[in-house]
């Protein structure tokens, strides 16, 4: 997936770091849309511009925001059309001088628009998967027994007895053929789903619906004003993680938004939500949370394990993240290692990036990283290739620097001295960081291991 716009953090230049980059859609994906703005409109869009061309009154927001809640609060379809239509048009910011405006502090809107997906969520699972045959009694003498045709009654012989028949007469298969066509008129009566339960269609606009709420949710974590307010709101976390742990049966597009939300809030998520005292929805748990990660880490999709690659990279920065992503650290480094014999570039750049990060925690992640089977030969193969943003290759060159600083880990790494000394010769950009890997290697073999047996008592 191709990065955001990097030129967003221009417009906040005070800040004394640039922000992470964004998540965006690949470009060339907005080709085929045309500008609808009521004037002349420009004739030819930005390269870097992400969805539809808009021209949104400023004021529009300010007007109507009261209606646009409580037509997502409604439930009716129009209702609900117009106001997804309606944001999702506000969400998209294309200039700087245009979408100013939070919208997540609107009072109530976020709390309207995860309601949309909860209400998708609470059906979504397959009715031939949550629907299981159940043996009933009650009402086994009566024609309209409350359960319908699935929830039949025993007879003395342990066969199926219908209800209108009675329970002392048991019914062969040739029977219950023969009685199908007059008991076709009351099916109805029998019938799970009800005057009030949803058919295929109401579940198809349900869902259509939550996938639009979730992309405006996505919509919402690339604007800076809106990023404090969303990763600590603990319902907005615990359904996007939601969504992303149970990825093999939900909507794919449900999961793809809801995985860059948490990548777009990565920075400022804190696991520790998940456990305080504010109002719990779905009772996800830090554990949950972090092995639903790991789940689209393992996924075959490589947007999705891009994408949680570049999330585990983001959160364990964050200090209190730690203790709930340092268990996982070993399954962690196996699956980013894999992922730099991927072929594709952008996977090979999301595991170097998450591998620099978590180098970079403590000395036993250096330890288990640099005796993982494969992990020092991929990160020479991702500089010998070379991989085409220098970037990633220098990030590769200081991971391979950070297990050199550890004396245990000496022993491991000569067996590399001659393709260390190789790039130090042949790549002249890295070749800084291959000298004092080999300066390391071997003009100081005890220096640092008589620190270490002085501290650790060795």
């Amino acid at each position: 997936m191709q990065k955001r716009d990097q030129n967003k953090s221009s417009g906040s230049a005070g800040g004394a770091t640039a922000p992470a980059a964004k998540r965006g859609r690949p470009f060339g994906s907005t080709s085929n849309n045309t500008s609808s703005s009521g004037s002349g409109g420009d004739a030819v869009a930005p390269s870097n511009l992400l969805g539809p061309s808009l021209q949104v009154h400023t004021s529009f927001v300010d007007q109507n925001n009261k209606r646009i809640v409580l037509a997502l609060q409604s439930g009716l379809k129009s209702e609900l059309t117009w106001a997804l239509n309606t944001l999702t048009m506000l969400s998209f910011k294309e200039k700087e001088d245009m979408r100013k405006d939070s919208l997540a502090k609107i009072p109530g809107l976020l709390d309207a628009l995860l309601q949309v997906i909860d209400d998708w969520r609470d059906i979504a699972l397959p009715k031939d998967l949550s629907k299981k045959p159940r043996v009933r009694t009650l009402g086994a003498n009566s024609l309209v027994t409350g359960f319908g045709n699935g929830y039949e009654a025993l007879g003395p012989n342990n066969t199926l007895t219908h209800p209108g028949l009675g329970s002392s007469s048991s019914i062969t298969e040739a029977s219950v053929l023969k009685n199908a066509a007059k008991l076709r008129s009351s099916e109805w009566w029998f019938d799970e789903d009800g005057l009030f339960n949803l058919d295929e269609e109401g579940r198809a606009e349900k869902q259509q619906c939550a996938v639009g709420a979730s992309n405006i949710i996505r919509n919402f974590s690339f604007m800076p004003e809106n990023e404090v307010i969303m990763a600590q709101h603990r319902h907005c976390l615990e359904t996007v993680f939601q969504c992303i742990e149970d990825n093999i049966s939900e909507d794919e597009e449900l999961v793809t938004n809801a995985l860059e939300t948490i990548v777009n809030l990565a920075p400022l998520l804190d696991l520790r939500i998940f456990s305080s005292s504010k109002p719990s929805y779905i009772r996800m748990t830090e554990k949950r949370a972090v092995q639903a990660i790991m789940g689209m880490l393992g996924s075959q999709v490589k947007a999705w394990h891009c994408a949680a690659a570049e999330l585990l990279g983001r959160m364990i920065i964050n200090p209190d993240n730690e203790p709930f992503l340092l268990p996982f650290v070993p399954q962690i480094h196996k699956r980013l290692v894999d992922l730099m014999s991927i072929q594709a570039y952008d996977a090979q750049a999301a595991a170097v990036g998450a591998l620099y990060n978590l180098a970079e925690v403590n000395m036993d992640c250096r330890l288990k990283l640099a005796s993982e089977r494969w992990a020092v030969d991929r990160l020479l193969k991702v500089i010998k290739t070379p991989h085409p943003v220098p970037e990633v290759c220098r990030k590769a060159a200081m991971i391979l620097e950070s297990l050199v600083s550890e004396p245990q880990n000496r022993a491991l790494l000569l067996a590399y001295e001659n393709a260390f000394a190789e790039i130090l010769f042949s790549e002249s950009r890295y070749s800084d960081t291959f000298a004092r890997i080999l300066y390391e290697l071997t003009s100081r073999p005890n220096n640092k291991f008589t620190a270490a047996r002085g501290v650790w008592g060795m």
